[in-house]
């Protein structure tokens, strides 16, 4: 177990996300989203009656079909369930999500289009694992092709280069700290010793 023992406790609330990527045919691709909410324990609801334990009180999808450059080419969205009736007359509003770029000020964006009473809360949330799922997905079939196209690659991480040079993953985390040895052992040009 990764967490410390816990104290004795009883189980309410699960909430469960997947995602997952495709490359599509055509060569686009496919992100998929999917979040549920459940309980331990059954309870009415005004709207759907007896709600059972283990029954989703919210059940959603989302699919973004983007491009190489993260562009949202096609969107779909499905509410199989949620706590009111009107939750699944909001799904068309994420059509708005078409021509946003999945990168920097892409939440911005989305909060602009889709959030509030705009949108729904539970699908917006899941817009954050989907968009990184599209950069694991994405990033990684290309390095998965530049290592097969080049097999004396020097770059491990496989990481992209902006027009500058400078690697994209710079500074993006804790591993890709310009201080870190990770950075010194793959791209020493940019690594900034901690102690000057």
């Amino acid at each position: 177990m990764p967490l410390s023992p816990a104290v004795p406790r009883e189980p309410l609330h699960i909430r469960t996300i997947s995602c997952n990527g495709y490359l599509r045919d055509d060569g686009l691709w496919d992100i998929e989203g999917h979040l549920t909410d459940t309980k331990t324990y059954g309870f009415t609801n005004d709207h759907r009656g007896q709600v059972e334990a283990g029954n989703p009180v919210h059940d959603m999808w989302i699919r973004l079909t983007v491009d190489n450059d993260f562009l949202v080419h096609d969107v779909d969205v499905v509410t199989d369930a949620s706590p009111y009736s009107i939750c699944r007359g909001i799904t068309s509003n994420f059509q708005h999500l078409k021509g946003l770029t999945i990168g920097p000020g892409y939440r911005r964006q989305v909060l602009a289009k889709v959030g509030g009473v705009h949108g729904c809360t539970h699908l917006v949330e899941l817009l954050g694992p989907i968009a990184t799922t599209a950069y694991q997905t994405i990033h990684s079939a290309k390095a998965r092709q530049r290592r097969e196209a080049q097999a004396d690659n020097d770059d491990p991480t496989d990481n992209p280069r902006s027009p500058s040079g400078r690697p994209r993953l710079l500074n993006s985390c804790h591993a890709f700290g310009e201080s870190s040895p990770v950075v010194q052992k793959y791209w020493p040009e940019f690594f900034k010793d901690p102690e000057v």
